[in-house]
């Protein structure tokens, strides 16, 4: 499995209801092919500011790589890029490696 998780760092100039369209658009990429499991969810820690949770797991790196590349992601990706800033962390989990013979 491929795993990908975002932590959306929201600006504090954004109105709650941005923020509310934000996180429901971020949850509609959880239906493109090749996303086996998929939560978008607003951190209850608060002391940072407001963020944004994406926790993705995808078939393999190869059904990420399509999902990224499409222009669902790409849409988001460019408003997400209007109202906050982002950490990436993407890995294959230990039981994907473990099956992988190279």
């Amino acid at each position: 499995m491929f795993r990908h998780v975002v932590l959306f760092r929201v600006r504090d100039d954004v109105a709650d209801p941005d923020l509310s369209a934000a996180v429901t658009a971020l949850r509609g990429l959880g239906s493109e092919p090749g996303v086996v499991a998929w939560a978008v969810e607003i951190s209850l820690d608060t002391r940072k500011g407001r963020v944004i949770v994406e926790d993705g797991t995808f078939a393999d790196a190869d059904a990420f790589h399509a999902w990224r590349d499409g222009d669902a992601h790409r849409r988001v990706a460019e408003h997400m890029a209007r109202i906050a800033d982002w950490w990436v962390g993407d890995y294959t989990t230990p039981e994907a490696a473990a099956d992988d013979p190279a």
